[in-house]
């Protein structure tokens, strides 16, 4: 019975996976088609160094959720529901606002014009001039409530139904983190938020966790609250990683997730000694991001191919950048590293003393 229980539980993830690619891989598939391509008027054809190859590319797609189905099985954490019929109405809404958004978004990208949003705050200092950009051509870039309601469906939709599954990766290691350990002692920040919907995942495998989630955009960060609303416990915060609202030597565990390829090499660093400051002597600093070149030899040429797609203005910076320097700086060190997929799970320890 326990084995016929659990060929139905694989079956059923299978499936909702299936569907969830093939659902957002054809809404990608569209919008590339009814994009301009790579190349820009007056500019020389874009040729990546790095061939991408398609067999490692199917293998690593593959290999992510053959590695999130065992986690499950595990223990690790809950199945995800993210396939329900009741949902079906705000998937179809938020699928044709993707459509109607991607001229928009492929007229940026051809123009390189990645600040509109910069013109909302001249003269301003509410935030960083790193910010104020359209990050990824999106229309009002992270600073309003219809780019927080699409942002994890434009993000699913890139990575054709495998970035939910790709931070689980992150989650995975939180419950690496909380064997044995009282849920209700342990204070998580989740740095860099967005919309919570990680946060949320998180919550729902341990239900009695002290959890904060920061974030910059007061419009992420109102979405967040909505999403993790049934866990009354947790806070959701505004604020920059690299200037925390919080107490020294306050935090458990800090999780972070597609942080770092977002921002510029000196504010990294101080984001890291910001994490190594509030957080508790031995305790952990989770960043899952981008894989960096040479995490995975033949996925490399696909790396080169998003900042030319999409803004990522520090991305080309990040793929080269060693963590190491400005981690054991701050008095972390490295544990263990998964890879899931585009993504890479860097688990660092703040050392005692």
């Amino acid at each position: 019975m326990q084995e016929t229980g659990k060929t139905l539980a694989r079956a059923r993830y299978g499936a909702a996976q299936a569907m969830r690619a093939a659902w957002y891989g054809a809404q990608y598939t569209i919008a590339k088609r009814r994009s301009a391509g790579f190349n820009r008027p007056g500019e020389p054809e874009f040729k990546p160094i790095n061939p991408v190859d398609t067999k490692e590319l199917r293998k690593a797609y593959l290999g992510l959720f053959a590695k999130d189905r065992a986690n499950i099985e595990a223990g690790l954490y809950p199945s995800p529901e993210d396939v329900r019929l009741a949902d079906l109405p705000k998937a179809v809404s938020r699928a044709r606002y993707f459509m109607r958004d991607v001229a928009d978004v492929d007229r940026r990208r051809v123009a390189r014009e990645g600040d509109e949003v910069r013109e909302q705050f001249e003269g301003s200092n509410r935030y960083p001039d790193y910010y104020q950009q359209n990050f990824h051509y999106q229309t009002d870039g992270w600073l309003s409530d219809d780019s927080a309601k699409l942002y994890d469906h434009q993000v699913e939709a890139l990575f054709t139904g495998a970035a939910d599954a790709m931070r689980r990766g992150a989650l995975a290691e939180i419950a690496q983190e909380m064997k044995g350990r009282d849920q209700r002692e342990v204070k998580l920040l989740d740095l860099a938020c967005g919309t919570g919907r990680f946060l949320r995942e998180t919550m729902r495998a341990f239900p009695r966790l002290q959890a904060t989630g920061l974030d910059l955009s007061p419009n992420y960060a109102g979405r967040a609250r909505q999403l993790v609303a049934p866990w009354p416990q947790v806070e959701i915060i505004e604020g920059q990683a690299e200037v925390l609202p919080l107490e020294d030597e306050s935090l458990d565990m800090i999780v972070s997730i597609y942080l770092f390829h977002e921002l510029p090499e000196e504010v990294r660093a101080k984001a890291i000694a910001e994490a190594a400051r509030v957080l508790k002597p031995g305790s952990a600093f989770i960043v899952a991001d981008s894989l960096q070149f040479g995490d995975n030899d033949g996925l490399d040429g696909i790396l080169e191919h998003f900042p030319e797609g999409f803004h990522e203005p520090y991305y080309n910076a990040y793929l080269a950048w060693d963590f190491a320097p400005a981690m054991e700086a701050a008095g972390f060190k490295l544990e263990r590293t998964e890879l899931a997929f585009l993504t890479k799970v860097n688990v660092w320890r703040k050392t005692e003393g």
